[in-house]
């Protein structure tokens, strides 16, 4: 019987062993505008919505956006295939809608992750209560896989190229909107000085950052900014998360693995702005690959919480949208 724990992360570790970062977006999203309002309640991180504006990667047929694990193993491959389009579908589907995958395609892993409970039992079969006599529930997740197909691979379907958009001439700095607003709308304290550091301080609950004028464009410095800020959203007063609270050293495993966390949230966040900046991950490669390659389930957890980090950002915006929208109609 197959380990999907082992072969999502033997997919990541694979990947990062060739130079791809499975994290990072492969391709810029076309079609927006920076002065447009950052896509709030467009943008669902479930799949039970549908949208077709989602940075994420689509099923074809559905217009729902994958999540989860499937973000990082579904760009990964898009690079590695050199896919240009993020949109995807099971080979029933593509025979259903009236094409099909070519002879010889090769498909990609997926994981149907589904939030289960069940009732817990004691030595004797019998049902455990708590204190006020509720029945206590034990929750797991059930994993299912399935495979997909790149649009790419097939024929006799709608095909849209998405327009490539070759690199610019460096500009002055110009404030990224969607990006700038959900920095302010974190109310996290950020200060900008001439240096080369950039981190987050959690004793001061602080984030330093150097000027804008010294990054060498402006999406490096929002994939920055937004990597710090998840760091932020760690801290004991807001998601209370282990790699910031904890105290770890420089070095350490669990240091690493919190950087991990803050790569793949500013990944999401950055795809979520419309950012396409590089995002710090050199340093740290020789540490992740070790990290995985002694935890298949550890790539599983550095997503969730990414995931629960972004959410919990893209909230505060949220909120903050909603009260300014109260106050200009009171």
């Amino acid at each position: 019987m197959s380990d999907i724990y082992l072969d999502v992360t033997n997919k990541i570790v694979s990947a990062l062993s060739q130079g791809v970062i499975p994290w990072i977006k492969p391709w810029t999203t076309t079609g927006s505008s920076a002065d447009s309002p950052f896509p709030i309640n467009a943008i669902t991180w479930t799949t039970t919505g549908s949208s077709a504006d989602s940075p994420f990667p689509i099923n074809a047929i559905t217009r729902r956006p994958y999540a989860g694990i499937n973000i990082p193993l579904l760009w990964a491959e898009a690079r590695l295939r050199g896919y240009r389009q993020d949109r995807w579908l099971t080979y029933n589907q593509a025979r259903k809608a009236g094409g099909h995958v070519r002879k010889g395609e090769q498909s990609t892993l997926a994981v149907l992750y589904k939030p289960m409970s069940k009732e817990t039992h004691d030595e004797d079969g019998q049902v455990v209560r708590d204190e006020q006599g509720n029945i206590k529930m034990v929750q797991f997740a059930l994993l299912r896989t399935h495979c997909l197909f790149n649009i790419e691979q097939t024929e006799g379907l709608t095909n849209e190229e998405q327009p490539h958009v070759e690199g610019e001439d460096p500009v002055a700095f110009i404030d990224d909107a969607p990006a700038e607003r959900l920095l302010a709308a974190s109310g996290a304290r950020i200060e900008h000085r001439y240096g080369d550091d950039a981190f987050y301080l959690p004793i001061r609950d602080l984030i330093q950052l150097p000027t804008k004028a010294q990054f060498v464009d402006v999406a490096s410095y929002y994939a920055t900014a937004l990597h710090e800020l998840t760091h932020w959203s760690g801290h004991h007063a807001r998601l209370n998360r282990e790699g910031i609270t904890g105290g770890h050293a420089f070095g350490s495993a669990a240091y690493a693995f919190e950087e991990l966390v803050a790569e793949m949230g500013a990944a999401f966040l950055c795809a979520l702005t419309g950012t396409q900046g590089e995002l710090r991950h050199e340093e740290y490669l020789a540490s992740w690959l070790k990290i995985l390659k002694e935890d298949k389930r550890a790539i599983f957890r550095a997503s969730g919480q990414a995931r629960e980090a972004s959410e919990y950002l893209v909230a505060l915006q949220s909120d903050q949208s909603s009260e300014t929208t109260e106050r200009l109609t009171a």
